[in-house]
């Protein structure tokens, strides 16, 4: 929906490739994406979409370093990692650089969207919610499972508080 929407420049980052198990609730990947890096799969695809905007892919596994160059230039971070640490890195990255973080996360039949607004010193963080120190059960899809319709609900929330945060309009779910 970001693509959709026109939100000019995109960056997608993941380590991963597409596989089968995927297809059921990534729907931006498809059969003939298999084996491809997900970043690729999905440049191509949102590119589809709409060609009037730009999409940069990484195709690594983030570190606090990476993060701290790339989210001091962005206008928002979407986080749809399924890790706990990682979630932290990119918490600590936004709150650095006062960049919008909108987190979202999907388990089972359960989901979790929340934005924080790190340009407004009253807003929590993914740190508030979730310290460091807190013991977290990692459980991920491979194991768990997750409903397919879930991740597709989750991410429209997440791209519409982000259009909401970019543009000014509307009331986006900070600290709910």
């Amino acid at each position: 929906y970001l693509a959709a929407s026109g939100l000019g420049h995109l960056i997608l980052v993941d380590d991963d490739v597409v596989e089968l198990s995927n297809l059921q609730r990534q729907i931006l990947h498809q059969e003939e994406d298999l084996d491809r890096p997900k970043v690729e799969s999905g440049r191509r695809n949102l590119s589809a979409l709409n060609s009037d905007i730009t999409i940069e892919t990484h195709h690594c596994r983030i570190d606090s370093a990476w993060l701290d160059q790339q989210v001091a230039g962005v206008s928002i971070v979407l986080d749809c990692s399924d890790n706990f640490a990682t979630r932290q890195a990119v918490n600590r990255a936004c709150v650095a650089h006062g960049v919008p973080l909108v987190s979202g996360s999907a388990l089972r039949f359960d989901g979790q969207v929340i934005a924080f607004d790190t340009r407004d010193a009253r807003s929590p963080c993914y740190h508030c919610l979730y310290p460091d120190s807190q013991q977290i059960e990692t459980l991920h899809c491979a194991s768990a499972g997750v409903f397919a319709p879930l991740t597709g609900i989750v991410g429209t929330l997440q791209a519409a508080d982000a259009l909401k945060l970019v543009g000014g309009c509307g009331e986006a779910a900070v600290g709910r």
